[in-house]
């Protein structure tokens, strides 16, 4: 055991202490507070606060401190805000931008409207921190109330399959139908475990249950309201973790592009963005996924009030949109995976597109997006930061870049 000072919070919520062999991370310590920690390494286990921050609160859940899910649950809000801020601004000084970060902007609305539950034989909950061990939970107060029957749907399920012997992940998305659930690592399930599982989509009123993206059952059509149209998504398909962190992305995005009539949404998904925008411009949606795509196409011949909307299949990381495929468009969105758009960025970069809005859920990828971006001549406008994993160490980050023109040659009059 030692006794250590927590100096910062680290990128990951942890305390950051100085230990006699260098930096010490401690979950769940707080900045300026002393500890008593089991080392192992660089890792240490928080034994007992002896000196508490001014900033500590109690936690609203009682796995806090053992389940993996939330980090700095114990931290005030306004010293939460200003770390979770920080942690982009010092991103961005980083690679060399001086772009000033907003405040931090609350999104967490009702709750986290999508969840992945691990099982293990009968166990099912969330992983541990910084381990491979589950922890049962009973409840989680930071999901939405579309996922009360979550838990219970989960367990019966976990139980359904227990003799598979294998980890199973229990992917819940609440919707306007119900709840979708997609299973992960089940494998092939026999004949009689799948009429059992049709029984408990029945039982627990689930809209649609699905193993790898297979349906199983659908009782009713999964649906989701982007805008004034209705997306019925594929199984297991890319959502926004809450539904005010939707709202509040797709308001940042259609503000910085008030008079754009030609847009491109790249890594368009099931139509987040491109659905809600095209309710003043034509929109053309590029993602890899042929299913998501297939879904926002059926909603935006459905939703009629909307403008034209096209979409391409496209691995974006592979075969970016060029510089001269991009000229068409007044204005490009652009919401990748955690790993960030490297290639597309570089190829925006070379483009004339006048404003470009970058969305991530990760500051490193982000912060290198962005110095593509900028190195190519465009301003970084504004950077938000939008907080939807309330109590975690992720962000998600809205940025709007924007391209002078190029000069145009003034010709001389015949006086001079």
């Amino acid at each position: 055991m030692q006794t250590l000072t927590i100096d910062r919070l680290g990128q990951r919520g942890e305390g950051v202490a100085r230990g006699p062999a260098g930096a010490v991370f401690v979950p769940y310590a707080l900045a300026g507070e002393r500890v008593e920690a089991e080392v192992s390494s660089e890792r240490g286990a928080l034994l007992r606060v002896v000196t508490p921050s001014a900033d500590r609160i109690a936690p609203i859940c009682q796995h806090y401190g053992v389940c993996g899910g939330c980090a700095v649950q114990a931290l005030r809000t306004e010293a939460y805000a200003n770390w979770k801020r920080g942690l982009l601004g010092d991103a961005l000084v980083h690679a060399g931008l001086r772009t000033p970060v907003a405040p931090l902007v609350a999104a967490q609305g009702e709750g986290r409207r999508r969840a992945t539950f691990h099982a293990r034989g009968h166990i099912v909950g969330f992983m541990q921190a910084r381990a491979h061990d589950i922890v049962a939970i009973e409840r989680c107060p930071v999901l939405a109330p579309g996922l009360a029957g979550a838990l219970a749907a989960a367990r019966a399920i976990a139980k359904t399959l227990a003799n598979h012997g294998k980890p199973l992940d229990i992917l819940v998305t609440a919707t306007l139908s119900g709840m979708d659930i997609d299973l992960q690592g089940a494998g092939k399930i026999a004949a009689h475990e799948l009429q059992r599982l049709i029984a408990l989509a029945g039982e627990h009123d689930l809209a649609r249950l699905s193993n790898h993206g297979a349906a199983i059952v659908t009782r009713r059509e999964p649906l989701l309201a982007l805008g004034a149209a209705h997306v019925a998504p594929p199984p297991g398909a890319f959502l926004q973790a809450t539904l005010a962190a939707e709202e509040k992305l797709a308001a940042l995005i259609a503000a910085a592009m008030p008079k754009a009539r030609r847009v491109a949404d790249l890594f368009s998904g099931v139509g987040t963005f491109a659905l809600r925008l095209a309710a003043r411009a034509e929109v053309h949606a590029v993602e890899q996924s042929a299913p998501a795509l297939a879904a926002l196409a059926r909603a935006a011949n459905a939703a009629q009030s909307l403008r034209a909307v096209t979409t391409e299949a496209r691995d974006l990381f592979r075969r970016p949109l060029s510089g001269d495929e991009l000229t068409s468009f007044d204005a490009v969105v652009f919401d990748p995976p955690r790993a960030g758009a490297q290639a597309q960025a570089a190829a925006l970069a070379q483009s004339a597109v006048p404003v470009v809005v970058a969305v991530s859920c990760n500051i490193a990828s982000f912060a290198r997006d962005s110095g593509l971006l900028t190195a190519g001549g465009y301003s970084l406008e504004s950077v938000t930061p939008v907080d939807q994993f309330l109590y975690s160490a992720h962000v998600e980050i809205v940025g709007v870049f924007r391209k002078a023109p190029p000069a145009k040659n003034k010709r001389k009059g015949l006086l001079g």
